[in-house]
């Protein structure tokens, strides 16, 4: 089987799953993403170990792990503290933003305590490499939760948008302003997969002019171009079809955003590899490489694309 048919069969097999669990959205998404994530850093960890560092994979994976887990704090603040008040236990809990806080402040002198006893060479660069790792993937991974989760009552503006009296929120309006997170997660992936998608065969069709030859030789302006096309175009069919909450100008940012940073975000995983000295970040998805090149440019376009719409739409 060629490369392109194996990329294509697990595209069919794999996009459906992608599409229920963002839908469905709560710990269904969040435990998607979770493992997205830790397999992610898990080959960040691999290509550092390819160029003779020495992270700290297990400290890194849970610190990682744990910012994901505080996009979802939401969630996860009603479901501990809810049970433990129905046990009669009253227990202060932070909010997201001091989660990330408490985390930042903790995670820097634990793993440079950490990297004291390991005996390791290279102290400095395994303790870099193990908060890049957890950073770099944590938190951009982490804000695609924090993205499904803005679609709730509690974060979004909803009388904005919907014609609400008093202060109770309709459960009609609830479940539509959720979907809408949904939608808006999957107008994100499939402008990324359009947006790749036509880079690629533009690119072999009419590349001629090199886009970053020194870290990805087979690139060009041509297929980059292709792509940001189709980014802008995706966003666009998207707001009429999906997205009511979304202006032309916003369905155009969002658009840019992908055409533009999901590019670099592919290049800057390529050079990663290159100064690894390896092809792919693993051989986990057939046909695909690893996790880290399947979503290397979600990782770039998500926290911006969440960074526009809650600070500046919302």
């Amino acid at each position: 089987m060629s490369n392109l048919a194996t990329r294509v069969l697990v595209a069919v097999v794999g996009i459906p799953v992608i599409l229920l669990v963002t839908m469905a959205g709560g710990f269904y998404f969040y435990g998607f993403v979770l493992i997205v994530a830790l397999l992610a850093m898990h080959e960040l960890y691999g290509l550092a170990r390819a160029k003779g560092m020495s992270p700290q994979t297990g400290p890194g994976m849970v610190l990682g792990g744990l910012i994901v887990t505080s996009f979802a704090w939401f969630k996860v603040r009603l479901l501990v503290a809810g049970g433990l008040l129905n046990m009669g236990i009253h227990v202060p809990f932070p909010t997201m933003a001091q989660a990330l806080l408490i985390l930042s402040l903790v995670a820097l002198p634990a793993v440079m305590t950490a990297e004291l006893f390991r005996g390791r060479a290279g102290p400095i660069m395994n303790i870099a490499v193990t908060l890049f790792g957890a950073g770099y993937v944590g938190l951009c991974l982490g804000s695609l939760v924090g993205l499904r989760e803005l679609f709730i009552p509690e974060d979004f503006p909803v009388y904005a948008f919907f014609p609400v009296h008093g202060t109770a929120v309709p459960d009609d309006v609830a479940a539509v302003l959720y979907r809408w997170g949904g939608y808006t997660v999957i107008a994100l992936f499939a402008s990324i997969w359009l947006c790749d998608s036509a880079a690629y065969f533009a690119g072999r069709k009419f590349g001629r002019h090199r886009l970053f030859e020194r870290v990805s030789p087979k690139k060009s302006w041509e297929g980059a171009l292709a792509g940001f096309l189709a980014a802008l175009g995706a966003f666009q069919v998207a707001r009429l079809l999906v997205l009511p909450y979304m202006t032309v100008p916003d369905a155009l940012v969002c658009g840019v955003i992908v055409g533009v940073c999901g590019q670099v975000g592919d290049l800057a995983e390529s050079l990663l590899k290159r100064d690894a000295g390896v092809k792919d970040s693993s051989t986990l998805i057939p046909g695909h490489g690893g996790v880290l090149d399947r979503f290397d440019s979600l990782l770039f376009v998500t926290p911006l694309v969440f960074v526009y719409l809650d600070f500046i739409v919302f």
